[in-house]
């Protein structure tokens, strides 16, 4: 789809921001990638962006129509972050952004330690006065897929998540679909829950892992605590693997279910099977 606007995003060197930025030069956009290293940059105009430092925002978003605002990666320093550039991109001018936040965020059933940085976020962008668009993104399956190989070393995938199920999508599906939003029209004010197509358990994921790899790999459910403990022996600091037991808590209690679909209505597609995702991360 042709557009004139300029489209910049955050963190395009990030692996969600790099799919991203990608598609829209494949697509022919008038882009800009908003980045610490413009030097990192080299298929499109890069201008030096930092989400701590409000100093050069304001001249950084200089033109830009429409802001896709990918989330910050510093838990707890996220907000301020976010508003920073809410602020700044206020200041410019910037006439839509985009921002890609939490499934569920708002609900009382959601990945908990996470959820508060995307509502006050979400809350800053609908005082802020410019118009906004929210993408709700569920988990990366990558975020699993991720763990393959230590459960093939293992000889089991470990977790907490109980039977809970998670409609997770691939970075490349939540990617393609900011990416759809920022070049068409009639999303302003929006919050779009972003959810898989299907629905999986971890006990699932095992068995694909053991169906693709001919190695029996079964699910084994343990208390979060362990778990925590064994991330860490496994080399994780202690604060990211107490967090990491955590989300598999609030997994099991269907923080990542959802059988909404409109994530595959922006994509025109289903999201990207476990099958593939496996078979991708393999």
């Amino acid at each position: 789809m042709m557009t004139t606007k300029t489209i910049a995003i955050t963190a395009a060197t990030g692996q969600f921001g790099t799919i991203a930025l990608d598609l829209l030069v494949q697509r022919k956009a008038n882009v800009i990638a908003l980045v610490r290293s413009p030097e990192k940059i080299s298929n499109a105009q890069a201008r030096k962006f930092d989400y701590a430092n409000i100093e050069g925002q304001v001249e950084a978003l200089n033109g830009v129509d429409t802001l896709i605002l990918v989330s910050g990666n510093e838990i707890g320093q996220r907000f301020p972050q976010h508003n920073n550039v809410i602020q700044s991109a206020k200041k410019a001018g910037v006439k839509h952004i985009i921002y890609t936040s939490l499934l569920g965020a708002s609900n009382e059933n959601t990945v908990k330690s996470l959820a508060g940085e995307h509502v006050a976020t979400e809350q800053a962008l609908k005082e802020s006065g410019v118009p906004f668009t929210i993408l709700r993104n569920t988990w990366y399956t990558e975020n699993y897929t991720g763990s393959i190989g230590a459960a093939l070393a293992n000889n089991a995938f470990y977790g907490s998540a109980k039977d809970g199920k998670i409609a997770s999508a691939t970075r490349a599906d939540l990617a393609e679909a900011a990416v759809n939003v920022a070049l068409s029209e009639g999303h302003e004010g929006k919050t779009y829950e972003l959810a898989g197509s299907t629905s999986w358990t971890l006990a699932d994921l095992a068995a694909e892992i053991s169906k693709q790899t001919g190695k029996q790999i079964p699910y084994i459910d343990i208390p979060a605590q362990d778990y925590a403990a064994a991330l860490v022996k496994a080399g994780l600091p202690e604060g990211f693997a107490g967090l990491i037991a955590e989300w598999d808590v609030d997994v099991s209690k269907g923080a990542l279910y959802s059988e909404d679909k409109t994530l595959e209505q922006i994509l025109g597609r289903p999201t990207t099977s476990l099958a593939d995702a496996v078979k991708a991360a393999l």
